[in-house]
C-alpha cells in the first residue's frame, strides 16, 4: 500500500491563505520542520454553512475525485510540463478546525457568509505551490472561451451575434447592466498570438483589476506568496521586493513591465493554443446543436432540461471517452451528429466548459529570469463539471445572447 502524507505531520499554523473558487480552498506550506510539504499547497472541498449533514461513514472514503480525473482524462490531453503534481493527503477534523479559526478571516467577506471548509473530508489534495517562492511574482489569469462558434448548429436567431461576437464579450455586456466594474478584455486577443493584440488583453485586464481593487476573478497577482491588491500601501513591503528595472511598485511603470514579461512568457509557450484547441474540439455543436440532439434522444417527458436525466460519468466511461476523443471522434461529420453518440457529446460539451474555466499560473523570479526555472506557465482549476450544470448553461447561453441582442450591440470580435 502507498504510503500516504497526514495533515497532522504539519501544524496548522504553518499554512497560510492563498485563493478560492466555488468549490475550494487553497492554502500554502511556510512552515520549515516537514520537507514534503515544501512547495506545496493544501486544496480542500469548501461546504454550504448551512450544511449541516451526517459525517462521512466509517467506510475508506474515497480519493477526491480530481485526482482520478487529472491522471486518467487531463494527463492525456495537456503535456505534464503545464500541469501541476497532485497528490492524495490525509486529513482530520480537529486539524481543519484549528486551521480555519486561525485562517478564516483571511478569506473574503462575501466567501466566508456562503461557506466553510468541508472538516467532514478524510482525504483532500496536495498540489505544486506555483505562486509561492522568495522574489517570485506569478499572476493568475482566466482566460475563458477562445473560439467562435461553427455555423452549422446555430438558429437564424443567434448565428450572425455568435460567430462576430465572443461569448465572454456578450456576457460582459450582460454582467455590465449591473456590475460596477466594466472591462474591455477580449479572450481573443489573448489568443490571438498577435503582439499588439495580446499586450491590449493584458492591459484590459490590468485596468479591471485596478478598477475592482483586485475583487474580480480572472486577473490575480501574487508577489512571495501573498495576494497584491492596486490599493495596497506603495511604501510598505511590495516596494522594498527588488526587480532588475526597480522597486516592485502598483504603477504604470510596473504595469509595462509586467506586461513585457507575461507576454513574452505566453509567445514562448504553446498553452494558451492547447486550452483553446481542446475549448473547440470538445464544443463541435455549441449548446444549441448539443440540446437539438438530445431532443431527439429523448421521450417527452424527459425533456425537462438538456442531460436532466443523465447520469454523471463514471471513472471508466471517461477513460472509454479520452480513448474515443484521441481516435474516432475526430473523424466524426460533426457536422451531421449521430444520435447514437449523445452520452459523448455530452462529456465532450462538460470537459469543453474545464477548459473554458481553467485558469493559467505566469511565473517568473524578479531577480534572473533568464534562467529557465525562473519562468514558467501551468494550467490550474481543470475540475470536473457535473451533467446537472448542462441545464443552467443552456438557459445561460439564451439570456445572454438574447440580452446582447436587445441591446443593440455588434461588437466583432476577430479570430
Amino acid at each position: 500500500m502507498v504510503s500516504r502524507l497526514h495533515v497532522a505531520d504539519s501544524r496548522p499554523e504553518d499554512w497560510v491563505y492563498v485563493s478560492e473558487g466555488g468549490a475550494t480552498i487553497v492554502f500554502s506550506y511556510r512552515g520549515t520542520e516537514n520537507p514534503h510539504f515544501k512547495g506545496r499547497v493544501l486544496r480542500l472541498r469548501k461546504v454550504h454553512l448551512s450544511d449541516n449533514s451526517a459525517v462521512h461513514s466509517a467506510e475508506e472514503e474515497p480519493d477526491d475525485p480530481m485526482i482520478a480525473f487529472h491522471r486518467d482524462v487531463i494527463s492525456y490531453l495537456v503535456p505534464q510540463a503545464f500541469l501541476p503534481d497532485l497528490d492524495v493527503i490525509l486529513l482530520n477534523e480537529s486539524w481543519l478546525d484549528a486551521l480555519e479559526r486561525l485562517r478564516d478571516g483571511d478569506r473574503p467577506l462575501e466567501r466566508r457568509k456562503k461557506d466553510k471548509i468541508d472538516k467532514r473530508r478524510k482525504k483532500g489534495i496536495l498540489a505544486t505551490d506555483l505562486v509561492g517562492g522568495e522574489g517570485i511574482v506569478a499572476v493568475e489569469i482566466k482566460p475563458k472561451w477562445g473560439f467562435l462558434p461553427r455555423e452549422h448548429h446555430l438558429s437564424q436567431e443567434t448565428v450572425s451575434i455568435k460567430t462576430s461576437t465572443c461569448r465572454f464579450c456578450m456576457h460582459t455586456y450582460l454582467r455590465s447592466q449591473e456590475s460596477p466594474f466594466p472591462t474591455d478584455y477580449c479572450p481573443m486577443d489573448l489568443y490571438s498570438r498577435n503582439e499588439t493584440r495580446m499586450v491590449k488583453a493584458i492591459h484590459d485586464l490590468w485596468d479591471a483589476w485596478v478598477r475592482s481593487d483586485g475583487s474580480l476573478n480572472n486577473f490575480r497577482i501574487f508577489v512571495s506568496g501573498k495576494v497584491i491588491k492596486p490599493s495596497h500601501d506603495l511604501h510598505g513591503s511590495v516596494t522594498e521586493l527588488p526587480t532588475t528595472r526597480g522597486p516592485l511598485i502598483i504603477t504604470n511603470g510596473f504595469k509595462e513591465t509586467l506586461t513585457e514579461t507575461l507576454t513574452s512568457l505566453l509567445l514562448d509557450t504553446e498553452v494558451l493554443d492547447i486550452i483553446s484547441g481542446l475549448q473547440r474540439t470538445l464544443d463541435e455543436l455549441d449548446i444549441e446543436g448539443l440540446a437539438k440532439l438530445y431532443s431527439m434522444t429523448t421521450s417527452d417527458d424527459a425533456r425537462s432540461g438538456l442531460a436532466s436525466v443523465v447520469a454523471d460519468p463514471t471513472p471508466e466511461d471517461w477513460r472509454d471517452f479520452v480513448a474515443c476523443y484521441q481516435t474516432g471522434y475526430r473523424t466524426w461529420d460533426h457536422a451531421n451528429p449521430d444520435p447514437k453518440n449523445i452520452q459523448y457529446y455530452l462529456m465532450s460539451y462538460l470537459l469543453s466548459a474545464t477548459f473554458k474555466d481553467c485558469s493559467i499560473i505566469l511565473r517568473f523570479s524578479q531577480c534572473d529570469q533568464s534562467l529557465p526555472s525562473a519562468r514558467s506557465v501551468s494550467i490550474i482549476d481543470l475540475d470536473l463539471k457535473p451533467m446537472r450544470k448542462l441545464r443552467g448553461w443552456e438557459e445561460l447561453d439564451r439570456m445572454i445572447v438574447e440580452g446582447y441582442k436587445t441591446g443593440g450591440q455588434q461588437k466583432r470580435c476577430a479570430p
